[in-house]
């Protein structure tokens, strides 16, 4: 088996698209803000995104819009320098955590959500 890409089931699809794609400046390998499916070059990774209610119906569940969301998925990303990459975005998204080291796992860390509630971590090795 090989992992190709992450998905994140979103109910606010057009929002994410236009979060990943422009806030985080990921590029776009398919799909556009209107697909109802995206995936974003990450690295030498992908990410994908895809409207909730589409994958439901595809398994054929009963979809549901629950207010009461928990984290269901966290995307770690690493970067070169947390608190330049900190002060690049903070006038863009919402930081829920300030850039702390976190000794114990030998890294600086800061945290953020997008449009949708998705957990997100920025990363840096301290070693």
């Amino acid at each position: 088996m090989e992992l190709t890409h992450t998905r994140l089931l979103v109910d606010q699809y057009r929002e994410c698209f236009l979060f990943y794609r422009d806030v985080l400046g990921f590029e776009v390998s398919w799909g556009d803000e209107q697909s109802l499916y995206g995936q974003f070059k990450v690295g030498s990774s992908q990410l994908g995104l895809f409207e909730r209610k589409q994958m439901v119906d595809a398994v054929g569940a009963y979809y549901q819009d629950d207010d009461t969301k928990v984290d269901r998925v966290a995307l770690i990303l690493k970067v070169d320098d947390v608190e330049a990459k900190y002060r690049e975005l903070k006038d863009k998204v919402n930081f829920i955590t300030k850039p702390r080291e976190q000794a114990d796992w030998g890294l600086k860390v800061v945290h953020f959500r997008d449009p949708d509630g998705t957990l997100i971590e920025l990363y840096e090795n301290l070693l």
